[in-house]
């Protein structure tokens, strides 16, 4: 395991002088697409101190931020997980195509949000009027094709995989890319349709994400579905940190361990999912 962990910053962040470019394109596209979040997110920073308009009860830069974040975990989630890759599989169709995929989608997304949290008017959805109606379906396709994009790498990393790549970090890195990519979708399909919670992510309380839960903002007096679509979407970090968790602790457990982490993860997702659809608060 200490072979396989020592040899990720190499192949993270140095890989000019030994690595083929074009076994380097989809990680520098991932690189780039964290840059791109990152520099979005300082000027969203700056506007949430400086900009005193309230939407949904909150700054009208929570959402960029929040976004901000989220896309920064998942790009630096795939440039840790993409080593896992046998180098001649890193440089095939599908991983750079799939990159390219999430780093161009991301960028879109979230260049549509800060332009909406700058004039105050919400990004998710508002279909006031017909150009906004149709921007957020296009962030609809757009969020499907990340996704996706993650679930190729994780089945490019299960059928092709390093053979220096420690199990359990494989196994869970695999697992988790796919499995969240799965349970995102079903959970956003859900709530971005808005059927089930009135056009809206709040099923009863206050329609409002004022006095919200910290960071994240969940409602504090109902349900709140962006609650379960959290725990979806974070499997992907989750089960390839417990991957190496076990590598390091418990390395003849790896298989097993990644397995019931799994299994966990969904019974989270599906007990958070009707926690909201009763209208209670996750917390």
């Amino acid at each position: 395991m200490s072979e396989i962990v020592s040899t990720y910053p190499v192949a993270a962040f140095h890989t000019r002088s030994n690595v083929p470019t074009t076994q380097r394109t989809a990680m520098n596209t991932l690189i780039l697409a964290l840059g791109v979040q990152i520099a979005f997110l300082i000027p969203s920073l700056i506007s949430h101190g400086l900009d005193d308009r309230l939407l949904d009860g909150v700054s009208v830069w929570s959402k960029p931020i929040k976004f901000e974040l989220s896309l920064m975990i998942m790009s630096a989630t795939l440039i840790w997980l993409l080593p896992l890759i046998a180098p001649e599989a890193r440089q095939g169709r599908a991983v750079r195509w799939s990159a390219l995929a999430i780093a161009l989608m991301g960028t879109l997304e979230i260049t549509y949000i800060v332009i909406q949290a700058a004039r105050g008017r919400a990004s998710h959805f508002n279909t006031s009027t017909p150009l906004e109606a149709y921007l957020y379906n296009a962030m609809g396709i757009g969020a499907v094709t990340i996704v996706i994009g993650c679930f190729v790498i994780g089945w490019v990393i299960w059928r092709r995989a390093n053979d220096r790549a420690a199990d359990g970090l494989r196994f869970g890195g695999a697992l988790g890319l796919m499995l969240g990519a799965v349970m995102t979708l079903i959970t956003a399909g859900i709530l971005g349709s808005g059927e089930l919670a009135a056009n809206s992510h709040w099923v009863g309380g206050v329609r409002s994400d004022a006095g919200g839960l910290f960071l994240v903002g969940w409602s504090r007096t109902g349900g709140d579905l962006r609650v379960p679509h959290f725990f979806a979407t974070h499997i992907m970090q989750g089960l390839p940190l417990l991957g190496l968790l076990l590598d390091r602790t418990l390395p003849r457990f790896a298989g097993r361990g990644i397995w019931i982490g799994a299994i966990a993860g969904l019974l989270v997702v599906a007990g958070t999912f009707i926690q909201a659809m009763l209208g209670r608060p996750f917390l």
